[in-house]
């Protein structure tokens, strides 16, 4: 079962794309030290305050796929940097 999802986000206190970038990296880094999945910046990469993350996993159980994926959403809300605003979810 493969689980994707795409999070859209405001990032407030980045004044720059090199403060931008420096949170994207950490995000991204942590995400995959604590959670199986692929992840990866898929939009708006010249806008400073604004980023979209795409999130994989791959499982043979749904509902293992879907914890992974709720498990590396709460990683994202966990940084103060950003605000998570959309959230789509889908089965693949």
């Amino acid at each position: 079962m493969i689980v994707c999802a795409e999070i859209e986000c405001m990032l407030y206190d980045g004044h720059s794309l090199k403060d931008k970038r420096s949170i994207i990296k950490k995000v991204i880094s942590k995400l995959r030290q604590t959670s199986n999945v692929s992840v990866t910046e898929l939009d708006f990469h010249d806008l400073w305050q604004r980023t979209k993350f795409g999130i994989v996993t791959i499982s043979t159980d749904y509902v293992q796929a879907e914890k992974i994926i709720q498990h590396a959403i709460g990683q994202i809300d966990s940084f103060s940097e950003l605000e998570r605003t959309i959230t789509n979810v889908e089965r693949l």
